[in-house]
């Protein structure tokens, strides 16, 4: 910053000696004039190139290192840009896989408990049938076994309608001695 101002300094100052050295008249100082502007203008280029030299060149050349750093981390910033973008392109395509093969296992596996519910519900209902026919048979038996009885105690109540009615007692004590008889000869 100090050559800068050194550098605006000088320019002022020349400026000033070089307007000052204008006044000549004739044609001889017109040549004079010329000859004091150009010697002006070489001192002010010496000076500026003196003073500013080093400070332009530094300025340059860290402007050209700072250009390269940024455009060599602009290039490294891609790269790893880049090299993200194909990672979670990978992943996404791993996920969507995933996602796709769970959905398929999901579908599967509720196709398979669908089967197994039905066929528990067959099963269910196969044996309900089965126990309604069993429960129909005991009742059946059990109906029959009822009616075998009931026939039984009517028809022994028949018989002994029947035997009260036609019997007498003299053919009631026949019959109880042929019965001890029969009792007194198997044994």
């Amino acid at each position: 910053m100090r050559h800068v101002i050194a550098a605006f300094l000088v320019v002022v100052f020349s400026a000033g000696v070089a307007f000052a050295s204008a006044e000549g008249d004739g044609h001889g100082g017109q040549m004079v004039n010329f000859a004091w502007r150009i010697f002006n203008f070489t001192v002010f280029a010496v000076v500026i190139y003196l003073l500013g030299n080093r400070a332009i060149r530094g300025y340059f050349a860290g402007r050209r290192e700072e250009i390269k750093r940024s455009i060599e981390e602009a290039e490294r910033l891609r790269d790893e840009a880049s090299e993200k973008l194909e990672e979670y392109n990978v992943r996404l395509e791993k996920a969507s896989e995933e996602i796709k093969e769970i959905s398929e296992m999901i579908r599967a596996q509720g196709d398979a408990d669908k089967e197994k519910i039905i066929r528990d519900a067959e099963t269910a209902a196969e044996k309900m049938k089965e126990d309604a026919g069993a429960r129909i048979d005991q009742e059946f038996k059990k109906a029959v076994a009822d009616l075998k009885e009931e026939a039984t105690k009517l028809s022994v109540e028949m018989a002994e309608e029947i035997l009260r009615e036609n019997i007498s007692e003299k053919d009631h004590e026949a019959m109880v001695n042929d019965f001890l008889n029969r009792m007194v000869t198997r044994n």
